[in-house]
């Protein structure tokens, strides 16, 4: 009986699960939606135990699939979010929504840690600025907003560790998840007590440390109910989705670079020692003594979902009647306009933005509208607004000295040839796209695949279930284009950065 993986991805929209061949072919995936929450201006929460639930209607939806059964599932690997903070009790009873990695809610903390400790001292240590989306603000705001809830609390899980605990009832703290706690010392890979100490974090809320591909447990009898799955069926810690996604995409060597279109945008340059970036963002890779400086974008894929829901109604009945979907028509009509969208441009901070200009008071904006401008400008303005934000992370880190020649796309909107030759156009790189819809479940069946020895090494997975499909060469008439628009992108956030924060 063929040996398959499966790989559960937690994206902030919705869970995928995938079973793959040894030889990464995909044999079965299932995707299940679930909600975000906005109880407040500044909040973004999401609900565990929705996770968990769509997390079983999907895994039990692909061991139904034709040619999988739960027999044949050697390994489940898991990817997730990031910044989570999900307080559990002592029984494994979540206490609390989890704020999102789109949550500003702990602006005010941090403001005053960094004044009373010192964003240096922090930074020295994580090598990530003190930022509220992290985790470790929301720590720190649940224990002076919900003090009986922080009382209560056991442990913080991210969104992987939470499904890994559910599956298997092991609570663990993968490396490459690490990075959101700013008391993990990203060059000793472990906790700073003295730092835990300082801002008040209790170091046993804290979960063990994990290798991403470690085996920390098998599926117990109740969760094997809930999904489908075999009893003690073995399962690996996981990681972060952008580092799974980044090993799905083939990245896994010095200076290769993965271009990342899920839900939010960015990219991650594999490193082989903690080069930290005041701008930018370090975290560990699932490849152990790997390193990822990362650029995290509030725009991406989002983006668009959100134009869909808005004002793409007549697209959405099209998708039901036709089947044909409805980002495809997004597509086509974004090829319809000239690059630069006719002096229309798009500012994709929908939720404030990370990096590289971390500012939670940033605000989406459409600059040029006229009565000549269409859906379709609007479309491919968007487009090219993730694209400019992309282009932003990636000149930061060359401005540092880092090269980057070319990037493998992965996430939803490599799909689009349309969008990805965009970004090729503005970056002025060539972006290479495996299997793009599938590469951040992938790199976590991987991770397990590694843990239970199907693959003898990680560069070995790499060889065997990664093919580049297609390849986007930058045109160089249009990078021209966007190199001007590029530029009035970035007066734009200038010129109008103080009246966001006012407003």
């Amino acid at each position: 009986m063929a040996k398959l993986l499966l790989g559960i991805d937690i994206g902030t929209s919705a869970c995928k699960a995938a079973v793959f061949t040894k030889d990464g072919e995909v044999i079965a995936q299932a995707t299940r939606a679930y909600q975000v929450y906005y109880p407040a201006p500044g909040w973004v929460e999401q609900d565990p135990l929705e996770w968990w639930e769509k997390v079983c209607q999907a895994v039990q939806a692909v061991l139904s699939a034709e040619g999988v059964s739960a027999d044949q599932i050697a390994a489940v690997g898991v990817d997730g979010q990031s910044w989570s903070t999900i307080p559990i009790d002592k029984n494994g009873r979540v206490l609390h929504n989890t704020p999102n990695w789109m949550d500003n809610r702990a602006y005010e903390i941090t403001e005053r840690v960094k004044a009373e400790i010192g964003e240096e001292r922090i930074f020295a240590v994580s090598g990530n600025r003190f930022e509220p989306t992290y985790t470790t603000p929301k720590i720190m705001w649940f224990k002076e907003h919900k003090p009986e809830i922080f009382r209560q609390t056991a442990v913080f899980l991210q969104s992987n560790s939470y499904i890994v605990f559910k599956l298997t009832g092991a609570i663990c703290q993968d490396l490459s998840q690490g990075y959101g706690l700013h008391v993990y010392n990203i060059n000793k890979g472990d906790y700073d007590a003295e730092l835990c100490s300082e801002l008040g974090i209790p170091i046993e809320m804290l979960p063990q440390l994990y290798p991403c591909h470690q085996i920390v447990g098998t599926v117990t009898p109740q969760a094997a109910a809930e999904t489908g799955l075999k009893p003690d069926t073995p399962v690996a810690a996981g990681g972060l989705d952008a580092a799974c996604g980044t090993l799905g995409a083939g990245v896994i060597a010095l200076g290769e670079t993965q271009e990342q279109g899920g839900q939010a945008g960015g990219m991650s340059i594999c490193m082989d020692y903690a080069q930290a970036h005041p701008q930018l963002i370090l975290s560990n890779h699932v490849v152990p003594g790997m390193y990822l400086l990362q650029g995290g974008t509030v725009g991406g894929g989002g983006t668009l979902r959100w134009f869909k829901e808005q004002l793409g109604a007549y697209e959405t009945q099209l998708e039901k009647e036709t089947g044909r979907n409805a980002f495809e028509m997004f597509s086509d009509l974004a090829a319809q306009i000239a690059p630069g969208s006719d002096g229309l441009v798009f500012l994709p901070y929908m939720a404030g933005e990370r990096s590289p200009i971390w500012d939670v008071n940033a605000k989406g904006v459409f600059y040029g509208l006229s009565y000549d401008k269409t859906k379709a400008h609007l479309i491919r303005a968007i487009m090219e607004g993730c694209a400019y934000a992309l282009h932003h992370n990636l000149e930061t880190a060359e401005k540092a000295g880092i090269k980057v020649s070319v990037l493998n796309a992965m996430g939803g909107a490599a799909n689009s040839e349309v969008w990805t030759q965009i970004k090729a156009d503005v970056t002025g790189k060539p972006i290479q796209v495996p299997a793009s819809d599938t590469a951040t479940a992938l790199g976590a069946a991987i991770l397990a695949g590694v843990g239970v020895g199907i693959y003898s090494s990680f560069e070995q997975a790499v060889k065997q279930t990664i093919q580049i499909k297609r390849i986007h060469q930058p045109d160089e008439n249009n990078h021209r284009v966007y190199q001007h628009y590029y530029q009035l992108y970035r007066e734009l956030y200038e010129q109008l950065k103080d009246l966001m924060l006012k407003y």
